[in-house]
């Protein structure tokens, strides 16, 4: 018989928290002044990218402005998106949310309680929630933790 080398199983253990942290932010300033507040609270510098598109088709297409900063030093990634488009909204279920912020942080920098906390801070922000991504089941999700 050939002699058949044995074969080693190795089992990588895995951290699965997820690393995005997503925020519903209730506030009637428009989204730039919106994004200026969060500026200067954290100390970041958000700016205005490529909208989120939703439809199929270009002439049937709902745009929600975007605002983005990636830290890369720390290699953590903020968003501010608008939740409404004139009647429309991005994420159906939150009708009385109007941006969504959201943080990638793979090296768990920040805390929901922390982010939460600076949020109330700002005097634009009427009201913030946390959204759990594991128990959250949105159609449009998707658009925003790909």
């Amino acid at each position: 018989m050939k002699n058949i080398p044995k074969i080693t199983r190795v089992q990588l253990k895995t951290d699965h928290k997820n690393e995005s942290i997503l925020f519903g932010l209730v506030s009637t300033e428009p989204d730039y002044k919106l994004s200026l507040a969060i500026n200067k609270k954290l100390s970041i510098s958000l700016k205005n990218v490529t909208p989120v598109m939703l439809g199929d088709d270009p002439g049937s297409q709902i745009s929600f402005s975007r605002f983005t900063y990636i830290n890369v030093a720390h290699d953590i990634s903020y968003s501010l998106i608008s939740n409404r488009s004139g009647k429309n909204f991005l994420l159906k279920k939150l009708l009385n949310v109007d941006y969504i912020f959201q943080i990638i942080d793979p090296e768990g920098v920040y805390t929901s309680e922390s982010v939460t906390a600076i949020m109330r801070e700002i005097e634009s922000v009427n009201a913030v929630f946390n959204i759990d991504l594991l128990t959250f089941k949105d159609q449009n999700l998707h658009h925003l933790t790909q």
